[in-house]
């Protein structure tokens, strides 16, 4: 029985210190706050690019560029004017961790080519499958999740239904009114630590079929 106690406590020592090693991370935009947690089990290598992104100030005044509603919002690169600020190297994309491209999930923005990521980031607004790893070709090589939204879904869904028009270099889908992120912080070293987390991403209903506008809108 004493055996028993002690592997229990073990197993819950255990788990608390697998919940606290996730990253917190709160983005601030002029419509409102969005709070991630990060996966850094999952995709080492994205998170760790991620955060050095945040905490050398990248993010600050970057725009979202791309709203597509039902389906993503994508920033991370583009001042409010459309200048492309300085980015790392490229980072080897993690999509074949396991996670999916689900509605809620954070996950890193690329060209054609699958290493490609840098600093883009977008958010899901709907369970988009045709962006997940499949296997390894740039074909169906997916897009790397590395974190999911644990506070604010609602203000990206506010993001993703803004009215949205040509804009910089961009033919389509630029929000109207420019939407900012005014400022993204490291809020906590573990999810135990973010004391006022407190929305969670509710699923929508069944989407339909994907559009081939959608399909379009993958890459960059």
């Amino acid at each position: 029985m004493k055996l028993r106690l002690i592997l229990l406590a073990v197993g819950m020592f255990l788990s608390m210190n697998a919940l606290a090693a996730n990253p917190v991370v709160t983005m601030k935009t002029n419509l409102g706050e969005v709070m991630f947690e990060l996966y850094p089990d999952k995709a080492p290598k994205t998170v760790a690019n991620f955060l050095q992104y945040v905490s050398n100030g990248h993010y600050k005044g970057t725009l979202f560029h791309r709203a597509i509603n039902k389906f993503i919002i994508q920033g991370g690169a583009f001042t409010p004017s459309f200048q492309y600020k300085p980015e790392l190297d490229p980072i080897p994309n993690e999509a074949s961790n396991g996670l999916r491209n689900e509605r809620g999930t954070l996950a890193m923005a690329r060209t054609y080519d699958p290493d490609s990521a840098t600093a883009q980031f977008f958010i899901n607004l709907d369970d988009n499958k045709f962006l997940n790893f499949h296997r390894p070709h740039p074909d169906y090589y997916g897009y790397c999740v590395f974190g999911k939204v644990i506070s604010g879904m609602d203000v990206a869904k506010k993001i993703g239904a803004q009215p949205t028009a040509a804009g910089g270099p961009f033919s389509s889908d630029v929000p109207v009114q420019a939407v900012i992120i005014e400022d993204m912080a490291l809020t906590s070293d573990s999810v135990a630590d973010a004391s006022k987390v407190a929305e969670t991403a509710e699923p929508d209903k069944p989407s339909k079929k994907t559009s081939k506008r959608k399909k379009d809108k993958t890459h960059g």
